[in-house]
């Protein structure tokens, strides 16, 4: 499509050409020879004139639109080098994002696994036989693993078990009911002699323990089978005499009716 500047410069060419046409017939009827010549340079000189401009303006014109594309197409390519920085970017971010996840993961992970360790050594707090203390976890673990044998009725795994625990934490403060529970286990696999061992022991080293009553019932109990009628009156005498208001003196006192 022609540009105006193109538009004009046509018309005004156009018209010195067709005021050249019309000229020398009024020059004739107007002027002399001389003077129609004249007047013929004068306007040639005129339409040469403006063809010139014209042609400057259409040169000024396609330089300024080449000068346009030129702008344009640079324009084109630094929005083109903008979107690639911009992708490169987006995938330095994306790599940055997926680098800080990992390291908050393995983080995470060595945390968890501080904690785990932790949790192996540290102190727990426990309640057992209406006692609070605090033991290891690897202690809390063997008591629960011999008590764990004693539930399934395996009495020789549980004895075994509760010997190496009493070796292995000898100020533990499972060890009351460590010999209560050792000492059942022995009585049940009829092992009498290290039952009564095993109680005489906790009555001795822990006399109040709430477990004691029972201890002592079950002492006198592993005397009675081993013939021993007179040791077994006299614990089962020693419970209705130091724990009268427990529940071992009641039975106490009706064992001691039928050992007479």
């Amino acid at each position: 499509m022609p540009t105006p500047s193109r538009s004009l410069a046509s018309l005004a060419v156009s018209g010195a050409l067709a005021l050249s046409a019309l000229w020398p017939l009024q020059a004739h009827a107007l002027f002399g020879d001389d003077e129609a010549r004249k007047a013929i340079v004068e306007l040639r000189q005129k339409v040469d004139a403006n063809r010139q401009a014209a042609e400057a303006a259409a040169n000024d014109s396609r330089e300024n639109d080449a000068a346009t594309r030129r702008s344009l197409l640079d324009l084109a390519n630094q929005i083109e080098q903008l979107r690639g920085e911009i992708a490169r970017l987006r995938g330095q971010n994306e790599q940055l994002a997926r680098e800080v996840s990992e390291l908050q993961r393995a983080q995470k992970d060595v945390q968890t696994g501080i904690d785990e360790r932790l949790r192996q050594v540290e102190p727990i707090k426990v309640e057992l036989d209406g006692q609070a203390f605090t033991a290891q976890p690897a202690e809390k673990r063997d008591f629960d693993a011999a008590m764990d044998a004693l539930r399934k009725s395996q009495f020789d795994a549980s004895t075994t078990a509760f010997t190496a625990f009493l070796r292995r934490y000898p100020s533990s403060g499972y060890t009351a009911s460590a010999l209560y529970w050792q000492g059942n286990a022995q009585y049940a696999s009829r092992a009498y002699k290290d039952a009564v061992a095993t109680h005489q022991r906790m009555v001795t080293e822990f006399p109040q323990h709430p477990r004691t009553p029972e201890a002592m019932l079950a002492l006198a109990n592993s005397q009675v089978e081993l013939k021993d009628t007179k040791s077994a009156r006299r614990t089962l005498e020693d419970v209705v005499k130091k724990y009268p208001q427990s529940e071992a003196a009641v039975a106490a006192r009706e064992r001691l009716t039928r050992l007479r």
